[in-house]
């Protein structure tokens, strides 16, 4: 920012950003962890005032943070994913590659049953491509589970002819498969072991 003074141009300082207050960012942590509870149980149409006064704010404060219930249904799913996404980092580490792509499918799969209802615009928008070409973080998740499943075919222990979008595509259909059975936990718990085990590689003989 440039100054006049004497017709001579003086350079001043550009004010600095002012950081977020920490009771700001409390209430989003609230609002997001309440909000995150009300989609899972009752769906994209939960009651917002419900969510406000679950994590103890005004419908004000919600509205300061999330203008819209799609703002609210999106930052719900992107923590959603980008927890996912960091568990997969995580698990890069692991000694035991296959036991991590395990992990990380089982954890894809609470995360796809718990996100089922959300609303079906939000979730297509962040399939999408970000405007500057950046995949976003969904495709960055589906990158993490393509490198858990490669470390677990380098070292022998997942089958060659495995893909990783289907693995995905096999997690979500389990979903869609159990959502109106009476032992729907139990169901999915079921498939889900039948389906590593076809995905584990086969002794040589």
């Amino acid at each position: 920012m440039s100054a006049i003074e004497g017709g001579a141009q003086v350079e001043t300082a550009q004010p600095a950003a002012r950081r977020p207050r920490a009771d700001a960012v409390r209430n989003r942590e609230r609002l997001l962890a309440a909000a995150t509870t009300a989609f899972e149980q009752q769906g994209p149409d939960a009651s917002l005032d419900e969510i406000a006064r679950s994590a103890e704010v005004g419908i004000g404060t919600l509205y300061r943070h999330f203008p819209t219930r799609d703002d609210l249904l999106e930052a719900v799913f992107r923590g959603r994913i980008d927890a996912l996404s960091q568990l997969g980092d995580d698990l890069l580490a692991s000694p035991e590659p296959f036991d991590a792509l395990t992990i990380w499918l089982r954890a894809h799969l609470v995360n796809a049953s718990a996100c089922q209802g959300l609303a079906g615009s939000v979730v297509i928008d962040l399939l999408d491509e970000e405007d500057d070409g950046e995949p976003r973080g969904c495709e960055h998740m589906r990158g993490i589970g393509a490198q858990l499943l490669e470390r677990a075919q380098e070292n022998g222990s997942a089958r060659p002819d495995a893909d990783a979008d289907d693995l995905v595509r096999l997690v979500n259909a389990l979903v869609s498969a159990t959502d109106d059975a009476d032992d729907r936990s139990a169901l999915a718990d079921r498939l889900f072991t039948l389906m590593i085990d076809g995905l584990r590689a086969q002794p040589r003989v």
